[in-house]
């Protein structure tokens, strides 16, 4: 029997962090366990399932010098994790590879979700002995099908595949613990290509492949065909079962799927006090799926410290008017903090045998 989702893509991590919960549940201020930075707001690429192109693309590039004060005050806070990431392309800051190793030195665990482009020999030697993980979006299995998906040159296919390799093989000779993973979003323009893409990936030696649905959101540009039924695609995932191999793990996101044919299960957003997002900007957001809005921004980390940000009174009064009056139900399906939602409300909200253990 193989072991399935040890690394709990398709679910959440919160119960690994009572003493922040315990605090939350006491009606205490709680500092973001996880941020989600994104170093650069350009990108290479221009997917055509992008849920951030209303952005326009033309953002920021983080102050590198700023970024780690700021990391530093996370750290101090007590933020336990970062991934890179964002409304751009991390690979494209010239300081990524710096700012990841200042990250891991800090005692903050590091991350990078990139499409893997400009993951050269180069970084992959700098990035891999820092990072807990790194994850490459690579969302077709053949090139014609890639450019189309990316809008990008089909040469890009090559390169993606090839840095991927040579990642693998960096990080077995030099032994690094990073987790090398890629994701698939499954949309109608590659559900054939998901096999291929596998195969590819199995023989190239990466500890896993995650796809995933895609989820409308709601300011996005992009409205992507409302052709594929996912909840028809649960035995994608079983087939998929066969290539897996005690070192190469297939996580077929079946539970997130389900959750996008049903009601939450939940009122209220809960989560935002256990995570946090800094835009290429320095705009620090209390939710991803509302970039630009500033009723849902805290403040800005080039005009106030990232401490003042977080301990300050419109953090509070936003995470308070969002888990207070807004309701969650009418927000994006199957989104970041979905099945947190559903933990926490479920803490709240307790059934009347929860003693019977």
């Amino acid at each position: 029997m193989l072991e399935r989702d040890n690394f709990r893509i398709d679910g959440h991590k919160l119960m690994f962090h009572p003493d922040r919960v315990a605090g939350w549940m006491k009606g205490k201020a709680v500092c973001p366990i996880y941020l989600e930075i994104a170093p650069s707001g350009t990108c290479n690429h221009r997917c055509i399932f992008c849920a951030i192109d209303y952005l326009g693309y033309k953002r920021g590039i983080l102050d590198s010098d700023l970024l780690k004060e700021t990391l530093k005050s996370a750290r101090d806070l007590g933020v336990r994790s970062v991934m890179f990431a964002g409304e751009g392309e991390p690979l494209l800051h010239k300081d990524i590879c710096e700012i990841a190793a200042f990250t891991k030195k800090l005692g903050i665990d590091a991350a990078i979700t990139t499409n893997g482009v400009l993951l050269t020999k180069e970084k992959s030697l700098h990035l891999l002995k820092y990072l807990s993980w790194i994850r490459i979006s690579l969302n077709a299995g053949i090139s014609k099908t890639y450019a189309k998906v990316h809008r990008t040159s089909e040469e890009d296919f090559y390169k993606v595949l090839s840095n991927i390799k040579e990642a693998v093989r960096i990080k077995n000779k030099y032994k690094f613990k990073a987790s090398i993973g890629v994701q698939f979003l499954l949309i109608p323009e590659n559900k054939t290509e998901v096999f291929t893409l596998a195969k590819l990936l199995k023989k190239a030696g990466v500890d896993y492949l995650t796809v995933k649905p895609y989820s409308q959101h709601p300011l996005s540009v992009c409205r992507m065909s409302p052709g594929l039924k996912y909840e028809n695609l649960i035995s994608m995932g079983k087939s998929l079962q066969r290539i897996e191999t005690r070192h190469f793990k297939i996580i077929f996101r079946d539970l997130t799927i389900a959750r996008l044919s049903i009601a939450k299960d939940y009122q209220r957003c809960l989560g935002l006090p256990f995570w946090a997002y800094i835009d290429s900007c320095g705009d620090v957001y209390a939710c991803s799926s509302f970039l630009g809005e500033k009723d849902f921004c805290y403040g800005n980390i080039y005009k106030e410290s990232f401490s003042g940000i977080i301990n300050g009174k419109r953090r509070r009064n936003i995470i308070d008017r969002i888990s207070l009056k807004m309701d969650a139900t009418k927000c994006r399906q199957a989104c970041r903090l979905d099945k947190i939602n559903s933990y926490l409300w479920e803490l709240k909200h307790p059934g009347s045998h929860v003693n019977f253990i």
